[in-house]
């Protein structure tokens, strides 16, 4: 006999009517979608080194130090930081510099690196230099372009591949909830202000990828009801699929969650932003599953799906 498990999330026989708030759920979904969507044009993503061009220069102090602090010191040494900030610990200062410009660009641009290291050198002692990046424009708006690419790369090879193993419904409501998901997550970066570089494409992607296999849970126990419930209204279909694979949709994003919480709270500058998007992805991933891509085959698929009932 196979003993139950310790934890779970909802009862076996539970059967909850998730279709009863079809409607509100798509509603809701489109105007998050619709406000991630005007946020990224207005104020737009923080763009990160990766993606905009410039110089970072990441400081470790002794003693605890003040951006303010380290922007005098720069001011002091005629350095025009855009930007200084705290980031991880009290000790820790992140500088980002714009590029010179001119024919010369390249050299100005190490001979600045160089005297910003000099400048914190002689002003803190002890100080240690632990990053100091530079990037190009030509070369972020070629990252930039590349991260798009992969971006649409991957929802259209989730399109083919949910076309070929399931149906046509199955694969556009698939594709377009992930679409809304992708947005959100977007608006999500607005919101929270972290930086969007290529740390982030790999946190959408791998939010693409955990999503994708959540939904594809999800329908094929639908595909494989269809066939054992051959009269069954789709409606009632889809609430019962839902609730036979609900405990296991929780359990994996309940699992996937944890893992990624202590990074999202002690991962350091690194980790920090790309584990709390993807706790942001976990949990609207999960949720669409059930309020945004079932709804979408039920209007989808009602008349193909049930064509012979």
């Amino acid at each position: 006999m196979l003993s139950r498990p310790l934890l779970r999330f909802v009862r076996d026989d539970r059967q909850i009517r998730f279709m009863r708030g079809r409607y509100a759920g798509l509603l809701v979904s489109a105007l998050l979608s619709i406000a991630s969507v005007i946020l990224f044009c207005t104020p737009g993503l923080n763009l990160g080194l990766d993606f905009r061009g410039g110089i970072i220069v990441e400081t470790h102090s002794p003693a605890p130090e003040e951006p303010a602090h380290m922007r005098h010191i720069l001011e002091q040494a005629r350095i025009k930081a855009a930007s200084v900030q705290a980031f991880g610990s009290p000790h820790d200062v992140r500088i980002a510099i714009n590029l010179p410009q001119g024919d010369d660009a390249e050299h100005q641009t190490q001979q600045l690196v160089d005297h910003v290291k000099q400048a914190i050198a002689q002003a803190l002692p002890g100080t240690q230099i632990q990053r100091a990046d530079a990037v190009g424009g030509s070369v972020s708006s070629e990252l930039f372009r590349d991260g798009v690419l992969a971006l649409a790369f991957s929802l259209g090879m989730i399109l083919i591949y949910i076309w070929f193993r399931f149906e046509r419904e199955f694969a556009l409501s698939a594709v377009i909830t992930l679409i809304l998901d992708l947005t959100k997550t977007i608006g999500f970066l607005v919101v929270t202000g972290f930086e969007f570089d290529l740390v982030m494409v790999a946190a959408l992607l791998t939010i693409l990828g955990y999503s994708t296999n959540d939904k594809v849970v999800v329908y094929d126990r639908v595909r494989e009801n269809l066939r054992k419930y051959r009269t069954m209204p789709l409606k009632e279909l889809l609430d019962l699929s839902i609730n036979e694979t609900l405990n296991r949709t929780l359990g994996t994003s309940m699992t996937v969650f944890l893992a990624a919480l202590p990074l999202a709270l002690f991962g350091g500058s690194t980790l920090t932003g790309f584990a709390t998007v993807m706790l942001f992805g976990i949990v609207v991933g999960t949720s669409s599953s059930i309020f945004i891509a079932a709804p979408l085959l039920l209007l989808m698929g009602q008349k193909r799906l049930r064509k012979g009932a």
